[in-house]
């Protein structure tokens, strides 16, 4: 009888329209080859992802591409991903990426260690650095890093950045998928999903680059994406003080512009 090899983590990057950004963070990963694997989920580019082309551009990386008929957007084509991830039994975490952006030499081995070595956290985020595509001005993303502060905390923004995530696989098993009915704002719902039944942390340091500019989805639907984090503040909020502040911190950024609220980052954070 063969039983497969046990995995540390799986990543879960989708794509849509931007095999060069794959490409890159493909090449950012540094891990033992037979101990992780890539599930890239392609959202319906027009031109589809080549598996075998993505292998012997980069080889040594262990990957499979999940191709979608259609685009469907990311938190479908998340969910894809997540529910083929589901059915496989050979791993211990999930991990996140998103096209374009780039790991440190250290993330996973990190992010994996920290896990083995705590079993009462579900889910695990690091500090990031956000780089301007444009502009090439950065700043650092920190945030809080033990539950009780990060608790607090998510009223007012979200201390877990998308790609910087890994959870474990119980995680699907307790809360499922990401939620669809939170326009732009999947990631942030799923987040406090998780916190409702586990406990979470964030590593102090930056492991990984995320590229931003005003055409990323998130900005150009800032508005809607702000409207449904209020809605998840007022869902999920823990704390009457914090879910007032962050409900309200939420309708501010639907009347401010974004690249107002952008520049402001760039400064407060640098």
């Amino acid at each position: 009888m063969f039983i497969a090899q046990m995995k540390d983590f799986i990543l879960l990057i989708p794509c849509f329209n931007n095999t060069e950004g794959l490409i890159t963070s493909l090449k950012s990963i540094q891990y033992q080859p037979d101990k992780f694997e890539v599930l890239i989920v392609d959202d319906g580019s027009k031109i589809p992802l080549n598996e075998s082309a993505l292998k012997n551009e980069i080889p040594g990386i262990p990957m499979k591409v999940l191709r979608l008929p259609e685009n469907v957007g990311v938190a479908k084509a998340l969910n894809e991903g997540l529910k083929t991830i589901h059915n496989q039994n050979d791993y211990k975490y999930i991990a996140r990426l998103d096209c374009g952006d780039t790991c440190q030499p250290n993330r996973f081995t990190e992010q994996v260690k920290y896990l083995d070595e705590h079993l009462e956290i579900g889910l695990l985020g690091t500090w990031c650095q956000f780089i301007d595509s444009v502009s090439g001005k950065s700043y650092t993303y920190k945030t809080k890093t033990e539950y009780e502060n990060i608790l607090k905390e998510m009223h007012l923004k979200c201390s877990f950045i998308h790609p910087t995530v890994m959870f474990r696989r119980e995680v699907l098993d307790s809360v499922g998928y990401y939620p669809e009915n939170y326009p732009h704002a999947e990631d942030y719902a799923y987040f406090w999903l998780i916190l409702t039944q586990f406990k979470v942390s964030i590593l102090p340091e930056v492991y990984v680059d995320i590229i931003t500019n005003t055409k990323t989805v998130s900005s150009i639907n800032f508005k809607k994406q702000a409207l449904s984090r209020a809605k998840i503040i007022k869902h999920f909020g823990a704390f009457p003080i914090f879910k007032f502040g962050g409900i309200l911190a939420s309708y501010c950024r639907v009347i401010i512009p974004y690249r107002l609220i952008a520049r402001a980052k760039f400064f407060l954070y640098r």
